[in-house]
């Protein structure tokens, strides 16, 4: 049986995100995203350190074809984001679905778009249980 890949630190999911959304990157190109969205300075070769353990514990893949590596993320964002918020529940709100959104509503005002994805996952979740 294949061992869960470990969950990723705040910096490694930093640079996930990068990857998610700007896809195969090199490490320049993370680094210059990553300077772009943080407020404190990060070191270039922070980044390549970062993604050689990242690409070790199988987070992302990295293309040694050229001589420029390219990386990619190994993850989807959709199922990372569900086992983080799955350990945080567990960890933090006792398993409570209801007090995590109740939280999470608490901190910051959700936008009408936000209210109005909540409203359909209620009655989804609403229409399943009549």
């Amino acid at each position: 049986m294949k061992s869960p890949l470990p969950q990723p630190t705040r910096a490694e999911l930093a640079i996930l995100r990068v990857l998610w959304k700007q896809g195969r990157c090199t490490v320049r190109q993370v680094h210059e995203a990553l300077r772009e969205t943080q407020e404190k300075d990060t070191v270039y070769t922070t980044v390549l350190k970062l993604l050689q353990n990242m690409a070790e514990k199988g987070l992302v893949r990295r293309d040694e074809r050229d001589r420029t590596h390219v990386y990619e993320a190994a993850l989807n964002e959709q199922k990372t984001q569900r086992d983080l918020l799955r350990d945080l529940m567990d960890r933090a709100f006792g398993g409570s679905s209801a007090s995590l959104v109740i939280q999470a509503l608490s901190l910051k005002r959700a936008t009408p778009e936000e209210l109005e994805e909540i409203r359909k996952l209620l009655d989804k979740n609403e229409g399943g249980r009549k």
